[in-house]
């Protein structure tokens, strides 16, 4: 796929998805057009909570709904990690950021890496990140269950792209799913190795060619909300204690029966973030959300159909956090949540941010890439902003727990109610 998702974008859905902005991207300033000849190393922020961290990828396959995208399979197949408070941890390894199929396509010419943040193909060996995540290490227990986070990425982006803050809420005592949505994500490995790669520029190409634009946009975010209701429905049959693997692979000890299915909240980057909204303005199970940097502005009639929740608000707590010029006063679909929205509901601004970027893994591997690769720092900024990487991620990881804490735990540390001399990066829009 060598077109960039900035292109079809700014061809389809300008606001939602602006990244990149070439149609094939610019290298990146200074790199040469081969590979160098050692590859740079990165490193994820360690979980800042109490608890250590667990990790399993499961298959799920949703035999009850047709394959939207394609004719073989004939059904929905789907990739999620689950991440949760683990203990003795010792006796199991790491796991990695991302698998050997899927590293190699991401840092690919063809892959997220080169054609949305334009890091040097080959340049990177994705494979050996590591996560602070314990592969199928055994649930911690405390006396009650966890509260669950689904998180959904942005369009053309894998599930884990976000594994900063993921794997740090799952440190603070939480179950967090993520779920790549696939045909859409920019790579999906399945357990026999299959590597699935996007379709998104088929997809546009066909609906500009035949003025179905809408209908396609309509369609993926229709596709999103299934996937998430199913692997609601799937995580009750695990905590039942059914095994839905698709593979059948054994489940970490004290899986089942540690998911509080009755406290469920969700967030999501871009189009991740419309989709949480969306969500739960269809599925009440849902009851609180986060949506960080996504709106449904489109170059077609009637965008409002996309995500008619922007149009008609929820009744459940949600919360936007976007770049300076994205917020309630700038963003009409914003602007037309926060208006019919009677639930409680926030806006914050991260400064220095420069869009959707500032809000997902980028934020701490970006900047390690341009100090091993010797890249200037427009490579940097021109991907997450003017932000200090270091106290962006920390302020995000505290407003974003902060949230979740408030409205599935009861618990409210006042983070919320006003800017803090702690995090003076983020500022509350009223």
């Amino acid at each position: 796929m060598r077109t960039s998702r900035r292109a079809l974008w700014t061809a389809s859905l300008t606001v939602i998805l602006g990244a990149v902005v070439a149609v094939s991207p610019a290298p990146a300033p200074g790199a040469s057009s081969s590979a160098p000849s050692g590859q740079a190393h990165l490193t994820l922020p360690a979980p800042d909570g109490r608890y250590p961290v667990g990790t399993i990828s499961l298959e799920f396959i949703d035999r009850g709904r047709a394959n939207p995208w394609a004719a073989s399979p004939p059904y929905r197949e789907l990739m999620v990690s689950i991440w949760y408070p683990a203990t003795h941890t010792r006796r199991y390894a790491l796991a990695p950021q991302m698998l050997p199929g899927a590293a190699a396509h991401f840092g690919s010419p063809d892959g997220a890496a080169a054609q949305l943040y334009r890091v040097p193909p080959g340049s990177v060996d994705w494979a050996a990140t590591l996560t602070g995540g314990h592969e199928a290490a055994p649930v911690a227990r405390h006396g009650a269950p966890f509260p669950v986070v689904l998180y959904s990425p942005g369009l053309g982006e894998p599930r884990t792209w976000e594994t900063t803050l993921v794997q740090d809420l799952a440190s603070r005592g939480y179950v967090v799913v993520t779920i790549d949505h696939t045909y859409e994500a920019s790579e999906v490995e399945f357990p026999d190795g299959q590597v699935i790669d996007s379709r998104l520029a088929t997809w546009f190409a066909q609906a500009q060619q035949h003025g179905t634009l809408l209908a396609l946009l309509k369609k993926i975010v229709a596709v999103r909300v299934a996937d998430v209701r199913f692997v609601i429905n799937a995580l009750t049959a695990l905590d039942a204690g059914h095994n839905p693997d698709a593979g059948q692979r054994p489940l970490p000890r004290g899986l089942a029966g540690a998911l509080d299915l009755h406290r469920i909240g969700m967030f999501g980057v871009s189009a991740g973030g419309f989709t949480a909204a969306q969500a739960m303005y269809e599925d009440p199970r849902i009851s609180a959300g986060i949506d960080m940097d996504g709106t449904i502005e489109a170059p077609v009639p009637d965008y409002w159909a996309i995500a008619p929740v922007f149009k008609h608000g929820l009744s459940q707590p949600f919360m936007f956090m976007g770049d300076p010029k994205t917020n309630h006063h700038t963003v009409p679909s914003w602007e037309s949540f926060w208006t019919h929205t009677p639930g409680w509901h926030l806006d914050l601004t991260l400064l220095g941010a420069s869009g959707e970027n500032s809000y997902k893994d980028a934020v701490p591997l970006i900047p390690q890439i341009a100090r091993q690769l010797g890249l200037p720092r427009s490579f940097v900024t021109g991907d997450i902003g003017t932000i200090n990487p270091a106290a962006a991620v920390r302020a995000e990881e505290a407003y974003v727990s902060a949230f979740f804490d408030r409205w599935l735990r009861g618990r409210d540390g006042r983070l919320l109610d006003g800017p803090s001399l702690r995090y003076p990066q983020i500022v509350f829009i009223r």
